[in-house]
């Protein structure tokens, strides 16, 4: 039998109807339509439809995906390592800039939910195959968006650039990740409030991802330093620890 061909990749796709069944219990991902799942679309066109069965590939590079944001969240380098390789050898397959440089995005996203501020260095690239929605979305990791993006956005992110409340615009994202992802585009444009470090860490505590949990932690201990609040400082340390597994 003839193997399907694969649909186009969308710009930015619409939840299905009947709304998104995302939960704060499914693992990071794993629903494909919402916050920052808009750039793994592309690899799961058909996983919500009764179309006929996605390439291999695509399968492939979509679960290698999830596996790497997951590992990534939980402090384990290594996996997330090994999966991204795999990402980029079921993408390389296909000749699609494009569904690389999206996967490259999804991988940066992840640093900036973790207050790991560096290049794009993947996605930058491959920016020039790139779709506008894409573009638009690098410039938002890197706290850089022009005021033409908002309509090339995704919902969550559509409202942190907006410039209203920045506590407001956290607490109305319901992805636990775009919602890590916009705290640390908020502190890269200098508009994290502590009711934003606060969010972010009861959202990382509360998906138990150790890795931004540890960072966003550390930041209210270094605020509360400079502030001279001594006895916070102490308590946050003392998270930290647990947290990384350094307590006594």
């Amino acid at each position: 039998m003839k193997r399907p061909t694969p649909a186009p990749l969308p710009a930015v796709p619409s939840p299905p109807q009947g709304g998104s069944t995302c939960s704060p219990a499914k693992p990071v991902l794993r629903c494909f339509w919402t916050g920052v799942s808009f750039l793994v679309a592309g690899l799961a066109l058909t996983a919500c439809s009764s179309a006929p069965p996605a390439p291999e590939w695509q399968m492939n590079a979509k679960g290698s995906a999830e596996r790497a944001a997951d590992a990534w969240l939980a402090g384990d380098a290594r996996v997330e390592a090994a999966e991204w390789a795999r990402v980029r050898a079921e993408l390389t397959r296909t000749g699609r800039a494009d569904l690389l440089a999206r996967a490259e995005l999804l991988r940066c996203a992840t640093r900036v939910a973790a207050l790991v501020f560096e290049p794009c260095a993947g996605f930058e690239a491959l920016a020039q195959d790139a779709a506008p929605a894409e573009q638009a979305y690098a410039r938002y990791l890197a706290g850089a968006s022009q005021p033409g993006d908002a309509a090339l956005l995704p919902e969550a992110a559509r409202a942190v650039v907006a410039g209203g409340s920045p506590d407001a615009a956290l607490a109305g994202l319901q992805d636990p990740l775009s919602r890590l992802v916009a705290a640390g585009v908020l502190l890269r444009s200098g508009r994290a409030t502590p009711g934003v470090l606060a969010q972010a860490v009861d959202t990382a505590s509360a998906q138990g991802w150790r890795r931004p949990l540890g960072a966003w932690l550390t930041l209210q201990r270094q605020r509360a330093q400079a502030a001279g609040a001594s006895d916070e400082a102490a308590r946050l340390q003392r998270r930290i620890d647990l947290v990384l597994g350094t307590s006594r």
